[in-house]
């Protein structure tokens, strides 16, 4: 029986982005506050995710020789560290938190059978790598807060509350949306980067936050005013408003995934590969 499992780590590390190529004003043009002196820590998260059989014992692996090749291969060398120079490997691209995770990802895979390693550099910002070259995920999330409500604009009350329930009330209700948007695209081999992190952010905060933020998405959001704004169909029209932007910015939006409330979330992808990539791990794990 096949199965995944995952292996929670943590190292505390400081790190930055400073090419010696570029003048100090290329530098802090290029990369921002991260180009300061000396440079800025994290508290930083990652789960090692791995695949196979389970032994006669229950088991993929045992966990306590993996937390030991963990510590071995990645932990010793990052904890308390200037990650810069830490490991030679961040002598030609910087350590960018797609980047770390890529190394991470070769310190461990001739130990541990490896499908995927998520660095968090904080709850906000984080980094998936599959093992697929110079190609990584990256992820930022964010919030917005607005009201809504389900109706069909041709049923009475009554037929939209057999079909939406409360969530037809003519007055409408509100949510703390929690939104997370994942980009893909080729590490650059010098910056270590997918894209520009503020360039990534301002186009989120542009094309989705402020325009959604505090608002009645019916009535102030033009294409909710005939398509009902479900939590599918607002992650879709996210997803249709961010894929030119994230070009623009050399990336490719991979995957929208919508929070609507504790109980309540969605995921759309960006094309049909994705997605049935996705089920089918998904589907693998339920069967294991």
């Amino acid at each position: 029986m096949k199965c995944i499992i995952n292996r929670r780590a943590e190292f505390s590390a400081s790190h930055r982005y400073w090419l010696p190529e570029l003048s100090e004003a290329e530098n802090t043009e290029q990369f921002g506050l991260c180009a300061r002196a000396p440079g800025h820590g994290h508290n930083y998260v990652f789960y090692v995710s791995m695949a196979g059989e389970l032994d006669e014992y229950g088991m993929v692996l045992n966990l306590s020789d993996v937390k030991h090749v963990i510590k071995r291969e990645v932990t010793h060398y990052l904890n308390f560290s200037y990650l810069n120079d830490a490991l030679p490997e961040f002598q030609q691209t910087l350590p960018t938190t797609e980047n770390i995770a890529r190394i991470i990802w070769q310190r461990l895979a001739p130990h541990l059978p490896i499908t995927n390693i998520q660095l968090l550099e904080h709850p906000e910002l984080w980094a998936d790598y599959k093992g697929n070259g110079m190609e990584a995920y990256l992820t930022i999330s964010t919030h917005f807060s607005a009201a809504h409500r389900l109706a069909l604009p041709h049923l009475t009350l009554e037929q939209n509350s057999e079909i939406y329930g409360k969530c037809a009330r003519v007055n409408g209700h509100g949510h703390n949306y929690h939104l997370e948007v994942t980009i893909k695209g080729e590490l650059d081999p010098r910056t270590g980067m997918i894209a520009d992190l503020v360039a990534f952010q301002k186009a989120v905060d542009d094309y989705v936050v402020e325009p959604f933020d505090h608002t009645f998405l019916n009535k102030d959001i033009p294409y909710f005013a005939e398509v009902v704004p479900t939590a599918e169909n607002i992650a879709v029209h996210i997803r249709d408003l961010l894929q030119q932007p994230i070009r623009e910015i050399g990336a490719q939006l991979h995957k929208i995934k919508l929070i609507e409330s504790p109980n309540n979330s969605c995921e759309v992808f960006c094309t049909e590969a994705d997605f049935n990539q996705a089920a089918g791990q998904q589907r693998e794990a339920a069967l294991a």
